[in-house]
């Protein structure tokens, strides 16, 4: 399996994510559901968007293991923002669990997520070979 980021010049770049991802090879798909800043009893983190986004994303991690997998196989991800939330603060506190992983990312604002006093929903989509 070949994974390959695309970023066309006359696009703007941004290390944190990629413009677009191919992957070439015969593979399995694995699709991680909505992740919230949850812990493991089902309990919101406290402090904010950046402590929840910092668990969401340690949450997909966990699915991503579970499958043999980490970030360098995730070809897109999807970031929803309960209305009114910064992105910026959910960028820098992903790069403390994500690091330096670029993949295809679409981030949306949404008036309100499934559950109260959730700010923060991610998804993934991973390439496993």
């Amino acid at each position: 399996m070949e994974i390959t980021h695309l970023n066309p010049a006359s696009l703007f770049s941004n290390p944190a994510f990629s413009q677009g991802v191919v992957v070439r090879g015969t593979h399995d798909t694995l699709y991680v559901g909505g992740q919230n800043g949850t812990d493991a009893s089902g309990a919101i983190v406290e402090g904010g968007l950046g402590p929840q986004t910092e668990q969401a994303l340690r949450n997909v991690l966990a699915v991503l293991a579970e499958a043999g997998a980490d970030q360098s196989n995730v070809v897109r991800l999807a970031v929803y923002l309960a209305a009114g939330e910064d992105p910026n603060e959910g960028f820098a506190a992903s790069a403390k669990v994500w690091g330096q992983h670029a993949t295809a990312v679409t981030v949306l604002n949404v008036a309100s997520l499934g559950r109260p006093g959730v700010l923060v929903e991610i998804e993934a989509v991973a390439a496993l070979g």
